[in-house]
């Protein structure tokens, strides 16, 4: 298979509007060529023609598992140790129910501030739902390590910060948890796509991440869930649905839970989704993730660079070192929101998070050094011409 070379080859298999750098793919990625193809033909052939029958002629029945050994690559997993289907805040509680399952004498749940707020909303829930006396403890990201004690249950970790793309240590946390005896939950959110990630290697007790940010799968694309060959058949499947039991089709009224990480499934995949998924990882499959992330960050550097010279208002919140950083570089501004809002109408696409954060996604297979200087040319413009100030751009949309 020939390898793509990042950018030089990748650029022209995505789809962008003319006049737009955009810079969110760390949101929501863009648009691969041969996604309309896959789905319309999964639509119109598989669908279409052959109807129910397609569960079995075109492999939609094990289409999750098959397609959770081809981003298992993009993570550092073991082949038959990734499942795909529903949803990441799901899948995280699937895992994050498992490993305290796993460690039940112990009662508290540490993660950070940085956390995805989903993240602890299905902790929250989770702990609600069990009764039995778990608590959610929140330190600082800087401080994770510090927290580590005999009494922590599950350390329950997104590795890059969605706010200011802070990264975490994956091997050295793991490895400092589990000689407390620690079980490790990791979100891979903002990694998957974004850097090479080695959950094998690491030692990871299970993870969870998405599809729709920098694997460019589309609004909605389902998630994933990794769980450790180790843990594999003894994982507790908190969400007994149907399509993880040992026999679906046997239809029994009693739950007997799959081998191995099928008993992860929840319910029917979503097989349009799914495809487009599909479409996405043919680029994958030809690309070098370690040429991604050294692009990823050398076009950080550069962004941080002319953004600094041109704008020293905007506050840098992402860490310079690299092993600290994941793709995306975030700026503290006052009026961030109403100045995302200005960049948006001249083409530059980021994101704001509250309170104050402008993030800019460098996304590799689409945006090379000449959109990062324009995009630093136009930031000036709405930064030192106060264009930002405008009304127009003070109106809080429902999405920000």
């Amino acid at each position: 298979m020939t390898r793509l070379r990042v950018y030089d080859d990748t650029r022209a298999l995505f789809h962008l509007p003319d006049g737009v750098i955009y810079l969110d793919g760390n949101s929501l990625g863009a648009l691969p060529l041969g996604v309309a193809e896959r789905v319309n033909r999964v639509i119109t052939d598989e669908w279409g023609n052959q109807l129910i029958r397609a569960w079995n002629t075109a492999g939609w029945y094990v289409q999750p598992r098959h397609v959770g050994d081809r981003i298992a690559r993009l993570i550092g997993a073991e082949v038959g140790s990734v499942m795909v289907g529903d949803t990441l805040s799901l899948k995280v509680y699937q895992a994050l129910a498992a490993a305290l399952d796993m460690n039940a004498s112990r009662k508290v749940i540490l993660s950070d501030t940085g956390n995805f707020p989903t993240d602890l909303y299905m902790a929250e829930g989770l702990i609600a739902t069990l009764g039995r006396g778990h608590q959610l403890r929140l330190v600082a990201p800087e401080e994770i390590e510090a927290a580590l004690s005999g009494e922590i249950a599950v350390l329950y970790i997104t590795e890059v910060d969605y706010r200011t793309g802070r990264r975490h240590d994956m091997a050295e946390l793991t490895a400092k948890a589990h000689a407390l005896g620690i079980v490790t939950v990791w979100d891979l959110a903002h990694s998957a796509g974004a850097l090479p990630v080695d959950l094998s290697g690491c030692g990871a007790d299970f993870a969870a991440g998405c599809t729709y940010k920098y694997l460019n799968a589309g609004p909605g694309a389902p998630a994933f869930l990794y769980v450790a060959p180790r843990h594999a058949d003894s994982a507790r499947a908190a969400l007994s649905g149907w399509m993880g039991h040992a026999k679906p089709f046997a239809f029994e009224i009693a739950y007997a839970a799959a081998g191995g990480v099928e008993r992860m499934r929840v319910g029917t995949p979503p097989v349009l989704a799914m495809a487009a998924l599909e479409a996405s990882l043919d680029i994958w499959d030809r690309v070098d993730l370690n040429e991604v992330r050294a692009r990823s960050l050398a076009l950080g550097d550069l962004l941080i660079a002319e953004v600094e010279r041109r704008c020293p208002q905007l506050k840098l919140v992402t860490p310079r070192a690299h092993d600290n950083r994941g793709s995306q570089v975030s700026f503290a501004f006052d009026g961030g929101y109403a100045a995302m809002q200005a960049l948006i109408a001249r083409g530059v696409i980021g994101d704001f998070r509250a309170p104050d954060i402008m993030r800019f996604g460098i996304t590799p297979l689409y945006i090379g050094e000449t959109e990062i200087v324009r995009a630093a040319e136009i930031i000036e413009e709405v930064i030192r011409g106060e264009v930002w100030r405008r009304p127009e751009y003070q109106v809080v949309n429902a999405v920000t």
